[in-house]
């Protein structure tokens, strides 16, 4: 095998982890009103919605636990042995909430096992972006790091392209009755029936050079001494992020209930823009990180910031004004072409920004708080903001004080940005 098809292989290997974690949450964003009525007390059809869409968010508050614990853990112990690790925590998570009898049957019992579900969910997840992103960083070839990583972000659009295909799937097969009392179960028992075949595929990493080169590894004490005393590139790590995962989430996860709520269109064609909105991620992350190689971080990420704050709310007031599957898609497709663009060289940026001994903790703790204080509450926030102002445009301002945010720790890093790759004829790839 040469090391071309080797490093091929354990790109493959080391997404399809992060698969599972983001096909999980992208069913819990979908179905959101299904298990809201399925697990939580029937008051009224906007609280069920409010309690099943917090519980959504509440998986993304022990992220920054589980950075710090497991962060720590795969900075002293390993990559290949903290991924295993969170794969099966992952797992864990999502055969409990798979076959939980409803709140009629258990009563307050179901909520809370829901509830513990998504924490372990969220504990698992708040280092797996950032264990993947660091092993592809550290396998990846000299100036094709941006290409590689991007690829992290990348494996998350098939699990979005895969969950919303399956959604229209169901759709079609199901009526909305059968969708709402057990078609929702589905997707996430296909999750569980893939588990198997994913530990069989990650077992077979091999541990990274550059970590087994490093002449000593740091205890759990001394990781987490250097990423208090690294708080200042947390923070700026945290800001970077919080443009990419609201408006992540607001073009994936909140899309159904957007679509289905506001604009009142059929789930069918929610999904479909879903969908879409998937394979244009998958198109222009890695077309963005391969560019980011050639050109620097810097430029993209003030770019694109720049672009949603003076964007999205318009976007997000014209698709309100005209409701109707095609304005939707465009919206989206737009607000896709953003995030992918950005993301493609703000994740790589990233891992540059962290001391190596430090990287996967300091990342996914930076990673876990932009999520956990702003993205995985946008389906709620927007919701909530909806009712509260009666805009139904009002999540574009949300999306846009993410991008101002994002904007300023582009300029704040711009000095520490690594020099651009020497330019190279021919496109990126996993070369040798």
């Amino acid at each position: 095998m040469t090391d071309r098809e080797a490093k091929i292989k354990s790109v493959i290997r080391v997404a399809t982890g992060n698969f599972l974690e983001m096909y999980d949450f992208m069913v819990f964003g979908y179905y959101a009103a299904a298990i809201g009525r399925t697990f939580f007390p029937k008051t009224s059809e906007f609280a069920s919605l409010m309690l099943s869409l917090a519980t959504f968010g509440a998986g993304f508050l022990m992220r920054p636990l589980g950075a710090l614990v497991l962060g720590a853990y795969i900075d002293r112990k390993g990559r290949r042995q903290g991924l295993m690790l969170t794969l099966g925590l992952m797992s864990v998570g999502t055969i409990s909430i798979a076959f939980l009898p409803g709140y009629e049957s258990i009563g307050l019992l179901a909520p809370l096992l829901v509830l513990a579900g998504r924490l372990v969910q969220g504990f698992s997840a708040g280092v797996e972006l950032g264990g993947v992103s660091v092993y592809l960083s550290e396998i990846a070839t000299p100036g094709h790091k941006g290409f590689y990583v991007s690829w992290q972000s990348a494996s998350q659009q098939c699990a979005v392209i895969f969950a919303a295909l399956l959604g229209v799937a169901l759709n079609a097969k199901l009526s909305a009755h059968q969708m709402a009392t057990f078609g929702w179960r589905i997707p996430l028992l296909v999750g569980c029936g893939i588990i198997p075949f994913l530990f069989l595929i990650r077992r077979s990493l091999v541990e990274t050079e550059e970590f087994l080169s490093r002449p000593r590894h740091p205890g759990s004490r001394e990781i987490l001494r250097s990423v208090a005393a690294n708080w200042p590139l947390v923070l700026l790590g945290t800001m970077l992020v919080t443009m990419t995962t609201v408006s992540f989430y607001m073009i994936t996860a909140y899309t159904p209930t957007f679509g289905k709520q506001v604009l009142h269109l059929a789930d069918s064609q929610t999904l479909t823009v879903t969908l879409c909105v998937g394979l244009s991620n998958l198109i222009w992350l890695p077309l963005m990180g391969a560019l980011s190689d050639r050109i620097g971080r810097p430029p993209l990420l003030i770019a694109f910031t720049v672009l949603a704050l003076l964007t999205a709310y318009p976007a997000l007031l014209w698709v309100t004004g005209n409701p109707s599957f095609g304005s939707l898609l465009a919206v989206e497709l737009w607000l896709s072409f953003i995030y992918g663009s950005y993301n493609g060289a703000m994740v790589v940026f990233l891992t540059e920004l962290m001391p190596p001994d430090v990287r996967a903790s300091g990342f996914s703790l930076a990673y876990s708080l932009a999520t956990a204080l702003f993205g995985g509450f946008t389906p709620m926030i927007c919701t909530y903001l909806i009712e509260a102002t009666r805009n139904p445009a009002i999540p574009g301002a949300w999306l846009s004080l993410a991008a101002g945010i994002g904007l300023a720790a582009a300029l704040i890093t711009k000095g520490r940005a690594a020099a651009p790759a020497a330019h190279r004829s021919g496109p990126a790839i996993l070369a040798e």
